[in-house]
């Protein structure tokens, strides 16, 4: 027994000796090992020695190409037990489990603020660092996750290369696909306590109870606005910097909206997918399309909390409140006239370039201002859209219907401030204060 211990021992003892020989010529081999001077089509092979055979997308690991071709495979091979979810990659199981046991081991020290996710969390701490090391060769729009670059670029080149097997359609991003794969298969996991609304991600459900909370954590730097989504303060920064990073490749216009380029790009197309059911108008935006229902419907869903006047827009509504605290924080550099608007500056702006961009393409007459070639259209069509529901006469403008309607209701809002009398109508008003100023025309 002692004889095969002390066997035993040496054997030990020797694997030791062993292994340090092995580190001590590792040790020599990294002390001399001098690292290659490589060229730059060398680097480049390197890097992209990896290759998609499906959508020529290279990598520098083989690892991430096989990663990659799940996408075009469908391949999950992480599965989530608690809810059968299936993931393509490891690490986006871990990140959904996190969901699932509301762990966020990733913390904001500035804050105090907890994420699931590193990524989110670093794209949190650019509001505080303004941090942007990535920037856009074509339009110089910078962000803080090498990420969050690639799948913009992809606007410039129009570049889709995640499809949905199911219906064929394509996506710039991965999340936007599992989005739209989770909405076909009808998946909405998490539910909010406060209204029942269901969500596919955690995330969305998040951002939504916001509004229920009232939290708006993200703060603008320069007016102090804050704003309940990231996404949302990043538009609104567009309006001080002037960023228009989404360019239309039929006229080289420049636009601070994804959506807002969608929109224009159909008056190049002429393509209006969104009809109404009711009087068969098509538009080319979808929102365009809800807000002329309302005319239908009557809805006026956006409340001021001051005077509890409704508007069936949130612009209007914003518009409204900007009476009471007439605050007009947009300003013209050219003239230092200030609106409460951002979009009645961008009009404004156009008195002074003279741009004209609204044609007719019936009579090419020119308007600056989308609502003015809109009234101009129904001169050639004849439309009149705006009915009156207590006698059924039917006006061109809404303004028309509007006035008119005080012949209904005997209202008479615009008073004369040194005689008392009051008028529906405020051309009638300014006729009639020529009697106190003795004005001609």
């Amino acid at each position: 027994m002692e004889s095969n211990t002390g066997e035993h021992g040496d054997a030990h003892c020797s694997q030791y000796i062993l292994i340090d020989v092995i580190n001590t010529q590792v040790k020599e081999e990294i002390e001399v090992y001098e690292e290659p001077v490589l060229t730059l089509d060398q680097e480049i092979s390197i890097k992209e020695e990896w290759e998609c055979n499906q959508c020529d997308e290279a990598f520098s690991r083989e690892s991430n190409l096989v990663t990659h071709q799940r996408t075009h495979t469908g391949k999950t091979p992480y599965q989530c037990i608690q809810y059968e979810k299936a993931f393509s990659t490891n690490s986006n199981l871990i990140s959904h489990q996190r969901t699932c046991t509301g762990e966020n081991p990733y913390q904001c020290k500035q804050a105090d603020k907890d994420f699931s996710n590193s990524s989110v969390l670093i794209k949190h701490q650019g509001i505080y660092t303004g941090e942007k090391p990535y920037q856009c060769n074509q339009c110089d729009t910078k962000f803080s996750l090498k990420s969050t670059l690639i799948e913009h670029q992809r606007t410039h080149a129009w570049e889709k290369p995640y499809q949905c097997k199911q219906c064929n359609k394509a996506f710039s991003t991965n999340s936007k696909l599992k989005k739209h794969q989770g909405i076909q298969a009808g998946e909405k996991a998490y539910q909010c306590n406060q209204c029942a609304k269901v969500f596919s991600t955690n995330e969305h459900l998040r951002m939504h109870q916001r509004i229920h909370i009232g939290e708006e954590p993200y703060q603008c730097k320069q007016c102090d606005k804050d704003f309940s989504h990231s996404s949302s303060l990043n538009i609104h920064q567009r309006t001080h910097t002037g960023e228009k990073p989404y360019k239309c490749n039929h006229c080289d216009k420049n636009f601070s909206l994804k959506s807002t380029l969608k929109g224009h790009q159909r008056t190049h197309t002429g393509e209006k997918p969104y009809r109404c059911i009711q009087c068969d108008k098509a538009f080319s935006q979808s929102n365009s399309l809800n807000i002329h229902q309302r005319t239908h419907t009557g809805e006026k869903p956006y409340k001021c909390n001051q005077c509890d006047k409704a508007f069936s827009t949130n612009s209007n509504l914003m518009n409204h409140k900007s009476t009471h605290t007439g605050e007009k924080p947009y300003q013209c550099k050219q003239c230092d006239k200030a609106f409460s608007q951002v979009s009645y500056l961008n009009i404004h702006q156009w008195t002074h370039t003279g741009e004209k961009p609204y044609k007719c393409n019936q009579c090419d007459k020119d308007f600056s201002q989308r609502s003015s070639i809109n009234y101009h259209l129904r001169t050639h069509t004849g439309e009149k859209p705006y009915k009156c529901n207590q006698c059924d006469k039917i006006f061109l403008l809404k303004n028309s219907l509007i006035e008119h309607q005080r012949t209904h209701t005997g209202e008479n809002p615009y008073q004369c401030k040194q005689c008392d009398m009051s008028f529906s109508r405020n051309r009638v008003l300014i006729k009639h204060q020529r009697i106190h100023t003795r004005e001609k025309r």
